[in-house]
């Protein structure tokens, strides 16, 4: 029996640091796509600027472009670490402005809700996560449980850490469990393949973190 081609999926992320550190989507289409080429290919592309909410990305224009220029299937929207806190209304707001741009050009909202910073107070994650699920549920949204992952593995375990030395951005590790809960969210089951970068954890380290993925977003797969 002949193989058959691996499904090909187009991503647009549009973020920032959070995204861009440690190549969340490059991790993502590295777990999506096994060594024998079976599994999803992603053929992503990144639009972030430092510290950038949607706003600013709304404001520049620059994916607005990049989605009358190309098709994508999928586009994932980060909103700025600390503004769903801060100011979900605004927040709000934006992922409403974008959505209308994302399905006049035919592709997906995906939100990337992601984790409080260390030393936030005890309900910042909690506040993260609503802003993002109301705003999901209302726009009908796949949401993306990459800061719950992260809460669900830190009550469990000290090791390895996900926020790096600055406590907001993440580590290695941070990145791969965020990576495994866009696979477990939009693709389901375990990933066929491993990012090259991910060999630098402990192979009992990325399972756990691969399987806290698996089981938070379990909830928010996308149909």
């Amino acid at each position: 029996m002949a193989k058959r081609s691996p499904q090909t999926v187009r991503m647009l992320f549009v973020g920032n640091s959070f995204t861009a550190r440690n190549d969340v989507p490059g991790m993502l289409a590295q777990l999506a796509l096994a060594s024998d080429g079976t599994g999803t290919r992603i053929e992503h592309r990144l639009i972030q600027r430092g510290g950038a909410s949607l706003r600013m990305h709304l404001n520049k224009g620059e994916v607005a472009t990049a989605m009358r220029d190309s098709r994508y299937d999928y586009v994932v929207l980060q909103e700025q670490s600390t503004l769903p806190i801060k100011n979900p209304i605004r927040m709000h707001e934006s992922v409403r402005e974008f959505d209308a741009l994302i399905r006049a050009a035919r592709s997906r909202t995906v939100l990337y809700l992601t984790w409080a910073r260390l030393e936030a107070a005890p309900d910042a994650q909690q506040r993260i996560a609503d802003a993002y699920t109301s705003i999901g549920r209302e726009i009908n949204a796949i949401v993306v449980p990459a800061g719950l992952a992260w809460r669900a593995f830190l009550a469990r375990h000290k090791t390895p850490v996900l926020h790096d030395a600055d406590k907001s951005h993440p580590t290695l590790a941070g990145s791969y469990l965020a990576a495994c809960a866009f696979h477990a969210t939009l693709f389901g089951g375990s990933p066929p393949g491993e990012p090259r970068v991910a060999e630098k954890l402990d192979s009992a380290h990325r399972a756990a973190l691969r399987q806290t993925a698996t089981n938070v977003a379990k909830p928010f797969a996308a149909t």
